[in-house]
């Protein structure tokens, strides 16, 4: 079992990030600190929606709180599905809860700070202020939700998830670009890829197209990139159909955005499904490492930059062996794009899981 995270001492990190900053300073990190995104830890509620959530009953944000529970049964659980994870966040039942009633965690976890949690039933018990827990099975991707019964209400905040670091297998070796294959095309094969002494991929002029040798489906990946110069544009592409240049699904890098909006991202942002659903919000600055998280779990993809949840989006078109005609959720490379002469983008600690 993976070593288990105490959460309490990150809530305040994440609590001292929060603020507001103007377009051209650093954005303050939603949820995670600095130093926590680097490690991968992706926030799963934002404090102000539920985007990323499913919902049933009555559900709420209030005052940043995710509210669960009322007059009738009521649950909330993660759009996105994990089969293994570090996760904690803080929650605490109403006082008016009747004695003899609580609320239920399903997912992922299996243990608890206290006062007490039945590891057996994930039970979420009054008094309780802090949870914290594992999964590692490797099975079976399952959201993390919370299950209330009628007359109980749920107060939750702060919740997170680490991907097991230990399921990760590094793509990257940080001498060289073995398991990589420079996709061959007469007109598009201009980018240079190299490893520099630090060990990071310099992707440099463009067009290009890196390409795993490897081949995935459902997966984590997490990375960090670098672009070293204003609003430069690359993408990571997953799912490609073999022997083609660059034709999968991309999560686009482009830290552009209109004016001091960080809402309203140019070319669809850092963390869009490109030509798909743009980012929410552009969390991450250029010239400054941030950390990228795709995950794929059949035809839903969601991404996160520097821990904050970007998009979240089924694919609902017919299946399609060709990702821009339709679904696809077959085994694919990744690909790292070189996009034009204007190029200069660094990447390290690429490593993926992958979802059973």
């Amino acid at each position: 079992m993976p070593k288990v995270i105490r959460f309490a001492g990150l809530l305040l990190a994440a609590g001292m990030a929060c603020g507001t900053a103007a377009a051209d300073e650093k954005i303050p990190l939603v949820g995670a600190s600095e130093k926590e995104a680097a490690e991968g830890w992706l926030t799963l509620f934002d404090g102000k929606t539920t985007f990323g959530w499913k919902v049933e009953g009555d559900v709420k944000v209030e005052k940043g709180a995710l509210v669960i529970g009322g007059t009738k049964p009521s649950r909330a659980e993660t759009t996105s599905r994990f089969s293994s994870g570090n996760v904690g966040g803080e929650c605490s039942l109403a006082p008016s809860t009747p004695e003899g009633k609580s609320a239920t965690f399903t997912g992922l976890l299996t243990e608890g700070l206290g006062p007490s949690i039945s590891k057996d039933r994930n039970e979420i018990v009054p008094g309780m202020r802090g949870f914290v827990g594992t999964r590692d099975t490797g099975g079976e991707p399952k959201p993390l939700g919370f299950e209330v019964p009628a007359g109980v209400v749920l107060r939750v905040t702060g919740v997170r998830i680490q991907p097991v670091p230990r399921r990760f297998l590094p793509l990257l070796n940080g001498k060289d670009l073995s398991g990589w294959k420079v996709f061959q095309d007469p007109k598009r094969s201009k980018s240079k890829f190299a490893v520099t002494k630090d060990g990071e991929l310099h992707v440099t002029d463009g067009p290009g197209d890196l390409q795993t040798e490897g081949k995935y489906a459902d997966f984590v990946l997490q990375l960090e990139c670098k672009t070293n110069g204003k609003h430069l544009n690359s993408g990571v592409f997953f799912r490609c159909v073999p022997d083609q240049y660059q034709n999968g699904y991309e999560a686009q890098i482009h830290n552009g955005f209109k004016g001091d909006d960080r809402t309203k991202p140019t070319d669809f942002g850092t963390g869009a499904i490109y030509r798909r659903v743009p980012a929410r919000k552009v969390v991450a600055n250029d010239n400054e490492w941030f950390t990228l998280t795709v995950v794929a779990n059949g035809p839903r993809i969601a991404t996160w930059v520097n821990g904050y949840q970007t998009a979240d989006w089924t694919d609902d078109r017919k299946p399609a062996d060709n990702p821009r005609q339709g679904l696809r959720t077959a085994a694919g490379h990744l690909s790292i794009q070189g996009h034009d002469p204007t190029t200069d983008i660094l990447f390290r600690n690429i490593r993926i899981a992958e979802l059973k």
